[in-house]
């Protein structure tokens, strides 16, 4: 929960003139700041999007914002089960998979985050509770709907925190989860993007994305300072 109406603004426009290259980016922003979003964005090649979605196409359910909403906006992408929805705001697998089917049927594409606490990695079932979380949303939307999705594997235990994940422990859960498509459809398993997010930095990026089966960034804190996310988008 970031921003305002002059600091977007700056951040925006340096953004959306400072990405070249091949690389695709996005920004994601609170619903109040779309218009702005939209307005600073609209005919460059950075896309925008929003950070949750409602599972409800419409309503009475106030306070919610739907997909609906959110494309009236142009919005290409949106969050959903980032693990601070899931953490504070109750966010269970079945309401992410909800959410997920809500976002495809109003024309978005959801990023689906999934993740690990830091106990779950201690315990050792970070396989499990990653498969768990995808499992959820393959079984309401089936596999053919990531072919115009985003998976991100953000580890809970490294979020604001300063942590990171080490190249190999990230590459070795986003090879999971390619796998874990792979049984469902190898082609879509191949094309799809999974992208990392815990503390993703100017001076790690490279590395991480260096990596096989790691095809990007969900960057957080970094995002909110131009150059650092510049650089980044230069290191994809």
């Amino acid at each position: 929960m970031h921003g305002s109406l002059a600091a977007n603004q700056a951040l925006l426009h340096v953004v959306r003139d400072g990405v070249i290259g091949r690389a695709e980016a996005a920004v994601c922003v609170p619903y109040p700041y779309l218009a702005q979003a939209q307005a600073a964005l609209a005919g460059s090649s950075v896309a925008w999007g929003a950070q949750d979605v409602s599972e409800h196409a419409q309503g009475a359910w106030t306070g919610e914002v739907s997909g609906a909403m959110l494309t009236d906006f142009g919005c290409t992408y949106v969050l959903v089960g980032h693990s601070e929805r899931r953490s504070f705001f109750g966010d269970t697998d079945a309401v992410v998979a909800a959410k997920f089917s809500a976002a495809l049927s109003a024309g978005l594409r959801p990023v689906l985050c999934v993740g690990e606490s830091l106990a779950e990695r201690e315990a050792g079932i970070t396989g499990e509770v990653v498969t768990r979380q995808i499992d959820a949303v393959l079984a309401k939307s089936g596999v053919a709907a990531f072919a115009q999705a985003v998976v991100a594997y953000e580890p809970v235990w490294a979020i604001g925190t300063g942590r990171t994940a080490s190249p190999q422990q990230a590459q070795e859960v986003h090879a999971l989860i390619r796998a874990r498509f792979a049984r469902d459809s190898a082609e879509v398993a191949a094309g799809l993007r999974i992208l990392y997010g815990g503390s993703v930095k100017a001076n790690n990026a490279a590395e991480l994305f260096g990596q096989s089966d790691i095809d990007g960034g969900l960057i957080g804190g970094a995002s909110l300072v131009a150059a650092d996310f510049l650089a980044i988008c230069a290191a994809a």
